[in-house]
């Protein structure tokens, strides 16, 4: 069975994930840690817990999701997973600190290559895949179907969705993922975003403005 524990790290109040198991594997999801204290931060809890990092998943590469994807993927001897579309938002992302005043040492290190259909293990749980394009062009959402959870990235918040003014950004696109991906979920699933307060499919399927 799988904890969450979240982290909102650097300026934009991203929120970074560690998922793990009783047996003390952990996966980090969209390491957004901008500061040493932050990064101390997400290592004390695991090392305090007694949690060893065996996965390094991203939902997407925008900068606030990859700031502290160079240190994370180096500290844990990991190599970062993602859709290969995400790549060039990842080669992106420092030019896009410098633009938003937020400078950060990109990764420049090997990539795996998540594919749409594929299922991530950890352990004894799996996280089945969502492709989600339309706030980045290879948005994934990480599903775990026996618990009922949804690692959702920046597609669908508490009452809100993610943005589509970025390079590459599609509207209609970002809709159509949430209707086709998210919301033929059940009711009840747990959306963790990459953003803000959880939330639930129910919720945002009977209170979010944009689908009413």
């Amino acid at each position: 069975m799988l904890q969450v524990k979240y982290f909102s790290f650097s300026p934009i109040q991203e929120n970074t994930y560690v998922l793990y198991n009783e047996k003390g594997d952990a996966c980090i999801i969209d390491p957004g840690c901008y500061t040493a204290s932050e990064q101390i931060k997400l290592d004390g809890f695991l090392e305090e817990n007694g949690l060893k990092p065996v996965l390094l998943l991203n939902t997407h590469c925008h900068l606030d999701h990859v700031f502290g994807l160079d240190w994370a993927a180096a500290k844990y001897k990991l190599i970062p997973h993602m859709h290969q579309r995400e790549q060039q938002m990842l080669k992106m992302a420092p030019a896009s600190g410098q633009m938003w005043g937020l400078p950060f040492h990109g990764y420049e290190g090997p990539l795996e290559f998540l594919k749409e259909d594929d299922t991530v293990v950890l352990g004894d749980d799996e996280l089945t895949l969502l492709f989600t394009p339309g706030h980045s062009p290879g948005h994934l959402c990480f599903y775990c179907k026996k618990q009922a959870f949804v690692v959702g990235g920046d597609v669908l918040f508490q009452g809100s969705i993610g943005r589509t003014d970025l390079p590459f950004g599609n509207y209609d696109q970002l809709i159509s993922s949430i209707r086709t991906q998210l919301f033929t979920l059940p009711d009840e699933t747990i959306v963790y975003p990459g953003h803000g307060p959880k939330t639930t499919i129910g919720f945002e399927k009977r209170n979010n403005p944009f689908f009413q």
